[in-house]
């Protein structure tokens, strides 16, 4: 649900500056690899179950934001909401606060490098896509997903899988063999200082209520490391509300 927060990563780093035989091989090589949707199923029947992730319509998740490197610590906040809503706040010592947002048709930020400003062209398509509440789920008529590799990820055997969106990018999201949980992504995202590529490791997997969930996210962009630490999740306690743009933002909209 809430853990597609390729975007927040870019936000925060950025104030801180012989034909035959070859094509029996591929068969053979693609046969011995999980199809993508039966992973996809492991994973999400670990984390509760499809019914159970259905019937989550608002999440409220607090923690905290670090930046080692930089001696830089501050709370973070995500909200999320069904359809497509999404609210990040996060409060940087040394740079400020730092707002994104998605209302269902708007796509915005603010923070005290840039400003505020809207997204638009394939930076807000993606956004869309992003803010979907129920991405876990991968609904096939929004991604296409293929099986492409058993490799190493984090240090932990994974089975990389191909997650084509319909936006037109794609990302590349890593399966822990033992387990079955997501042990992270790779994202690529346009954003307002150009294309980037985000590494997102997740771990220290914890239930609240019958949903399980991964509070410690690890990203890595430009070569900057931060870590989000997930202290509580509430579920279907978030005010439609929440997801209006503030006035600066409402300023910007025509």
């Amino acid at each position: 649900m809430f853990l597609r927060v390729a975007t927040l990563a870019a936000l925060l780093v950025a104030p801180l500056s012989a034909q035959a035989p070859a094509a029996t091989t591929q068969t053979k090589a693609e046969a011995t690899l999980p199809d993508a949707r039966t992973i996809l199923a492991r994973h999400v029947k670990a984390i509760g179950g499809e019914k159970a992730i259905l019937a989550r319509k608002s999440m409220h998740a607090t923690g905290t934001l670090t930046i080692a490197t930089s001696g830089i610590s501050g709370p973070v906040e995500i909200y999320g909401a069904a359809p497509d809503r999404v609210l990040v706040k996060a409060s940087v010592q040394g740079i400020g606060d730092i707002l994104d947002g998605y209302d269902g048709a708007h796509g915005w930020s603010i923070n005290p490098m840039t400003g505020p400003t809207l997204k638009s062209g394939k930076e807000l398509e993606q956004t869309k896509l992003d803010a979907d509440f129920y991405s876990e789920l991968r609904d096939p008529k929004k991604y296409t997903l293929k099986t492409v590799e058993k490799t190493t990820f984090d240090g932990r055997d994974c089975y990389k899988v191909s997650v084509k969106r319909i936006d037109g990018s794609e990302d590349f999201d890593f399966y822990d063999t033992a387990t079955g949980l997501r042990a992270g992504s790779i994202n690529t995202r346009e954003t307002q200082m150009g294309t980037m590529t985000v590494s997102n490791v997740e771990g220290g997997y914890k239930k609240f209520g019958v949903v399980t969930q991964a509070t410690v996210l690890t990203q890595k962009i430009m070569g900057v490391e931060q870590k989000i630490t997930i202290d509580s999740i509430e579920y279907d306690a978030v005010p439609p509300s929440t997801f209006d743009p503030p006035a600066a933002i409402k300023a910007l909209i025509k």
